[in-house]
């Protein structure tokens, strides 16, 4: 479980996605990766790391998962911040969350490529009465 933390991709995975790894499409690179847009991260760095779908995957969909987070309550509350690009005008990115008691994955947010080719900030907030994943 983990409490607040920055996740910048720039030296490693992050403790947030641990198994990225095993998440085939995924792969963690920087604007001089020669890889097309983008170009740099949202603050306009071209050595900066991100995550990014390879393009081989063209257009099935790849996950990434988090690590386990703990209940939130009135103290604990639990925000994700984070910066999303999308550059494929079908393409939509999608967050879930699935809660330990339950099989299923409820979408708890979606954004598609309407501001396509840019860097947008999104933050959301997460309730749980139980240990979650995102």
């Amino acid at each position: 479980g983990s409490s607040c933390e920055n996740c910048d991709f720039e030296t490693d995975l992050c403790k947030v996605f641990p198994e990225l790894k095993l998440q085939p499409g995924w792969i963690r690179r920087n604007g001089q990766s020669g890889m097309g847009s983008p170009y740099s991260d949202h603050t306009g760095n071209d050595t900066a790391y991100f995550l990014s779908l390879s393009s081989e995957m063209g257009s099935s969909s790849a996950t990434l998962r988090s690590d386990v987070f703990l209940p939130t309550d009135k103290e604990h509350i639990c925000q994700i911040k984070f910066y999303s690009w999308i550059g494929q005008m079908n393409a939509t990115l999608m967050v879930g969350l699935q809660k330990h008691s339950e099989d299923t994955i409820k979408n708890i947010w979606q954004d598609s490529a309407e501001q396509q080719n840019q860097w947008k900030a999104n933050m959301i907030t997460i309730n749980s009465t139980e240990k979650f994943e995102v």
